[in-house]
């Protein structure tokens, strides 16, 4: 039996063979794409390679990508644990031509690891493509020999991939492995093809078309391929098994768990080793990616796959944390190939200890009122939403811990009852929030931004420029003019003032008008530079002399003396934050700063205080 070690080595050399780069997997953290929460496919960190927007010193790659799919658009946590393919944490192998080979390469290599070096049985090999691909089709015919009943055309978009509203895109070939007739599942495009007998394996993009934001689709110039095979599913089909959960991948971690607990692998308690041993893998490789727990964004995520786990430990009947004590065994089994959880093996270890320390009390208080609310349910009822928003607003008990814990009882909660009540207490705050004497102005800004487009930033260039007004704010609403002894808020429609954002205050200085439109001379005081909806930069101004009207031209003047020591302190967060990293450890992320001409503050994200010993090497 070949492990899942093996398989990857195999794959990854069977590709360096036939003139692939073999690539290192990225982070779990995408570099410079905002879209996307996690890394959640092999092709992720090679979209600008397809896109055209960035080149490299190889045309043809392979690489075994960590991903992750446990939040937004693509989110498998709920079903982890009682389906026998679904996980949180995978790794996708994949090999990618960049306008090298295409269609009759990408299969033959396909058909040829399968059946040769992995020795599939051909019998049980099964390939879709979009029904319209003919030439893909007969690619199949000639080099796999396929029988029209194993070559099955889909017209759906499961066979039709792209990478956005516009850009590349084409359509697929998915490689499906016939587990046996002992499972219940249809071939794909049946009813039941959501069965577990007929398992996709392996997804063969062919991207040769562009689309166009008028709906046009045109051929590439220099059409590509990218795959993607997931690690986990051929490593379930090599080593004669049909759930992902008894491979060797994941046995060394289920038998961790059951040691550590007490409590037998197999039997009613199953599912909740399964769900341990899953999310044990996400959180442990994006702590060692430099993700930490927290109340946002991704330390949200990571949060929330880490309580649903800790859920799992309270049902196997342990009160002391146990997750930690796991960790070696995932570092016996996946550190080889992947050093960083060997570097950041100690941080792994402290944060989920300390996570599952600090939930203790939460979860326990949580699951005791959700035991005395069940008691007073009819038999089969749902919960309702506003009880299920009682546990997360006033105890701190989150909403998909709580609908876990009712699908262990075979119910379900009000989902549309819980969102009355969120949106209920947020209308409740915006209204406490507008009593205080504030004002909300976030649809004025839309509506300006609207008319006159985003605000454009000269201050890298310059520290002086001319701009002509586009809007004036006074008191929450847009007026024409501003008059002498008036505090506005000006925008123009360039500007070299910078305003305030990720903690570094905005510019100040001073404006001044010709006259321009009719209107006499103005000279204003800007106090501080903000920004809006990240694109509008509004001038806080008091108008010393003279008036100002939409349409005139200003001269704008930073003060240059304090831009340069913020862009000193600014430099030293950058600084501070390398020599941390030096320090405390790759882990260490920015959670916050404060920039300002005379100091500087920089939140990082580390799960201990910092020593005498540590700061002093720092500094």
């Amino acid at each position: 039996m070949k492990s899942a070690n093996d398989i990857r080595r195999a794959y990854l050399d069977f590709f360096a063979r036939r003139d692939h780069a073999v690539v290192a997997s990225a982070p779990l953290v995408p570099h410079n794409d905002p879209t996307l929460m996690f890394n959640n496919a092999g092709m992720v960190p090679f979209k600008n390679v397809f896109t055209g927007a960035e080149t490299r010193d190889y045309v043809r790659a392979t690489s075994s990508q960590k991903c992750v799919r446990a939040g937004g658009k693509h989110n498998d946590l709920d079903n982890v644990g009682h389906t026998a393919r679904h996980l949180t944490f995978f790794e996708m192998l994949g090999n990618f031509s960049f306008g090298d080979y295409f269609k009759e390469d990408a299969i033959e290599m396909a058909w040829t690891l399968l059946t040769k070096e992995f020795e599939l049985d051909p019998s049980r090999l099964y390939v879709t493509v979009y029904h319209t691909d003919d030439e893909a089709y007969d690619l199949w015919r000639k080099i796999a020999g396929l029988s029209e009943d194993r070559l099955i055309r889909i017209s759906t978009s499961d066979n039709f991939w792209s990478m956005g509203d516009v850009g590349p895109c084409g359509p697929c070939s998915e490689i499906f492995f016939d587990h046996g007739d002992q499972l219940e599942g249809g071939l794909p495009g049946t009813p039941e093809e959501d069965g577990d007998r007929y398992v996709e394996i392996w997804n063969l993009v062919f991207m040769q078309y562009e689309q166009l934001a008028n709906g046009d689709r045109v051929d590439l110039p220099r059409p590509s391929i990218d795959t993607g095979m997931g690690l986990e599913r051929v490593s379930a089909v090599m080593q004669g098994v049909h759930d992902v959960f008894e491979t060797d991948l994941f046995r060394s971690l289920i038998e961790a768990s059951a040691d550590a607990s007490g409590v037998a692998a197999y039997g009613e308690h199953a599912v909740s080793h399964r769900v341990i041993a899953d999310h044990l893998r996400s959180a442990s490789f994006l702590i060692a990616d430099g993700v930490l727990p927290s109340n946002e964004g991704r330390g949200y995520v990571l949060r929330r796959i880490m309580r649903r786990a800790m859920r799992h430990v309270h049902l196997l009947g342990e009160e002391e944390p146990l997750m930690w004590r796991l960790v070696p065994a995932l570092v016996g089994k996946m550190g080889q190939a992947y050093g960083e959880l060997n570097r950041a093996e100690a941080l792994i270890v402290e944060t989920l200890k300390l996570e599952e320390s600090r939930f203790h009390q939460t979860l326990h208080r949580g699951l005791h009122l959700l035991e005395g609310e069940l008691e007073k349910l009819p038999d089969g009822s749902d919960l309702p939403g506003d009880i299920a928003f009682k546990l997360y607003d006033t105890y701190g008990f989150p909403l998909d811990l709580t609908q876990d814990a009712m699908r262990g009882h075979n119910r379900g909660v009000d989902i549309e009852g819980f969102n009355v009540a969120m949106a209920k207490q947020r209308a409740d705050a915006r209204a406490a929030w507008s009593g205080s004497g504030e004002t909300a102005t976030d649809n004025l800004w839309y509506g300006i931004r609207e008319d006159h487009g985003a605000t454009e930033f000269m201050g890298y260039e310059r520290g002086s420029a001319e701009g002509t007004i586009i809007a004036i704010i006074k008191d929450g609403d847009v007026v024409d003019s501003a008059q002498s002894g008036d505090s506005v808020s000006i925008l123009t429609n360039q500007t070299p003032f910078y305003g305030e954002s990720g903690g570094q205050m905005g510019d100040t200085g001073i404006l001044v008008s010709s006259g321009a439109s009719g209107a006499s001379g103005a000279k204003g005081t800007i106090s501080d530079t903000r920004k809006y909806l990240g694109d509008m930069i509004a001038h806080v101004t008091h108008i010393e002399d003279g008036s100002l009207q939409i349409g005139d031209v200003v001269d704008l003047q930073t003060d240059g003396d304090r831009r340069d020591k913020l862009r000193a302190n600014h430099s030293a967060t950058h600084l501070m934050h390398a020599a941390m990293r030096d320090v405390l450890g790759d882990h260490v992320t920015q959670k916050g700063s404060l920039v300002a001409p005379d100091r500087l503050r920089f939140d990082v994200s580390h799960q201990n205080p910092l020593t005498a010993e540590e700061i002093s090497a720092i500094e």
